[in-house]
């Protein structure tokens, strides 16, 4: 874009741009002439698709703002009214980052505006309750803000339809469209009220609802030592495992309150090396029987255990299928499902329960819409275990289900861990890894997408790969997505950019046989050096 379009194009942003803060922000760059910074935020705009919105907050349609945030709201009340929605309930939730708040009132004010009613939720809450409120509530729609577990700079928009589930596709391209048709932001109403604010009877709700995933009279014993990691999760979680019965949770008190800056960590993420740092030193301190935190908006759950000397997390296929087997145990019928990119562990464990098995695409989005789902799971800490109450995944009632389970084990003398040992004996060892790497420069993912493309591997670690898969094409179960899927002897690989963050993930898992316990020490090493040479050999592929 030549300069002076530029200047142009930010100068009309900034006479319709309805926050003080961004406009000075904006003004600063303006007068600075500083043309880079400003070809960053006004060389396109922010993508609308099936994760909504999600981005770094500053002014711009490449920036997470009000004036980005009014116009998705506009486009999702006109595909709402385009599709026979006129004048029905849009709920609205949000968490506690940097311009929530803001985000979700403007949202209101457009829906009203649009002539559809709005509800916001009374103060920032865990994303299951805003996806519990929407049927509930019987809304058409409903608008988390949240940018989950993104770092402190982001903010995002989560957008659900009237069946409680994120959107997919066509939904995502159309609302896209709507929000594209909108010339000026002086072209959308908002009053300054006439929507509603909920009371706690919505969460008083779910919270009644949270019980129905426990058994009866089952053991409630277990401790644990939890961390909010500086989000809304903490008085929910501590609500529903009052309600049930549990040991008051120990509080991880450094990242006890909600806090948009996340001091004590550098990505609010459990899965992130040293998230879990304070919890571990707590759990040292008093040694309970696991460890659980949620992340920022409480959608996920991660678990932790002493393994040995010390503790260790949980990966997120591990506790899959511990509540897999759970709820096996406990005689739940209905479908088990799980993304592509999660452990085949769980597909073992369904077919020896007798049980429907579907795999879909990664996201909550795709696993929500399995027809007669009864749980379902992704590998990065997400599990529904409550399709009927929360069709997402939801940090706190996972918490409430693998408490139940250590509970319960602990009463036979037993731990998650030796659950692990069980199912590995009986179902082979299932080990996964992730090969994880964040850019800068966007185009080095697309460079290695192609690389792939156009030099597969013929083998990995020393497996030949049996079968590879370009799942643009999409296949006989799924929707075409921008993936790669390498099938070893032993052995499968997943290739996918992120979907929110700008990543390149590769998902590794090996199969080893276990004849017994004691073969399950060699199993592990054998494991462990196939993920590692896996890694390697995948790292070169791909060039990053």
């Amino acid at each position: 874009m030549h300069d002076d379009d530029l200047i142009a194009r930010a100068k009309a942003w900034l006479a319709e741009d309805p926050d003080p803060e961004t406009r000075g922000e904006l003004a600063g760059l303006i007068d600075a002439g500083d043309t880079a910074e400003l070809s960053a935020r006004f060389s396109g705009t922010l993508q609308f698709g099936t994760a909504g919105l999600r981005g770094e907050l500053g002014a711009g349609p490449q920036r997470m703002n009000r004036s980005v945030v009014i116009r998705a709201a506009a486009g999702l009340a006109a595909y709402l009214k385009k599709n026979g929605d006129s004048g029905g309930l849009v709920v609205i939730g949000y968490d506690a980052r940097h311009k929530s708040a803001d985000f979700a009132r403007d949202t209101a004010a457009v829906m009203t505006g649009a002539g559809l009613r709005a509800a916001v939720l009374p103060r920032p809450l865990p994303t299951p309750v805003l996806a519990f409120a929407i049927r509930h509530l019987g809304a058409v729609a409903g608008v988390e803000v949240t940018a989950s577990h993104n770092p402190p700079r982001d903010n995002g928009y989560k957008v659900y339809l009237g069946d409680g589930s994120q959107i997919v596709p066509p939904a995502d391209a159309e609302i896209a469209a709507e929000i594209d048709a909108i010339a000026s932001l002086h072209d959308v109403p908002r009053p300054d009220g006439g929507w509603e604010i909920l009371d706690d009877a919505v969460l008083d709700a779910y919270l009644a609802r949270t019980d129905a995933v426990l058994s009866a009279g089952s053991p409630r014993t277990a401790r644990t030592v939890y961390t909010a990691m500086h989000g809304v999760g903490r008085d929910v979680l501590l609500a529903a495992f009052a309600r049930a019965g549990f040991p008051e949770p120990v509080l991880v008190a450094e990242q006890a309150d909600p806090d948009p800056d996340f001091p004590t960590v550098a990505f609010p993420n459990p899965e992130e090396p040293g998230a879990m740092d304070l919890a571990f030193a707590r759990a040292r301190a008093t040694g309970p029987d696991l460890v659980i935190a949620n992340d920022p908006d409480a959608d996920r759950c991660a678990v932790a255990v002493r393994d040995g000397g010390d503790w260790r997390m949980l990966r997120g296929d591990e506790v899959g299928a511990l509540l897999a087997a759970h709820l096996v145990r406990r005689g739940a019928r209905g479908t088990f499902a799980e993304s592509i990119v999660s452990s085949s562990l769980l597909g073992r464990i369904a077919e020896a329960a007798g049980l429907p098995y579907e795999e879909t695409l990664t996201g909550f989005k795709w696993i929500a819409r399995v027809e007669g789902l009864r749980y379902g799971y992704e590998e990065a800490l997400g599990y529904c275990v409550d399709p009927e109450g929360v069709r997402d995944k939801d940090g706190i009632t996972a918490a409430l289900l693998i408490t139940e389970l250590a509970s319960e084990l602990k009463e036979e003398g037993r731990t998650l861990l030796d659950l692990l040992d069980d199912l590995a004996v009986e179902h082979g060892l299932h080990a996964t890894d992730q090969l994880s790497v964040r850019v800068e420069d966007l185009s080095l993912i697309a460079d290695a997408m192609r690389r792939l493309r156009e030099q597969p591997p013929t083998g990995l670690a020393g497996l030949p790969v049996t079968r590879a898969e370009d799942l643009t094409r999409g296949t006989d179960r799924l929707p075409p997505t921008d993936g790669l899927r390498y099938t070893l002897d032993g052995a499968r690989v997943v290739v996918r950019p992120s979907g929110t963050e700008p990543k390149l993930k590769c998902y590794l898992e090996v199969v080893v046989p276990v004849a017994d316990h004691a073969g399950l020490a060699a199993a592990r090493a054998r494991a462990d050096e196939l993920l590692a040479a896996i890694k390697r050999d995948l790292s070169a592929a791909t060039g990053i």
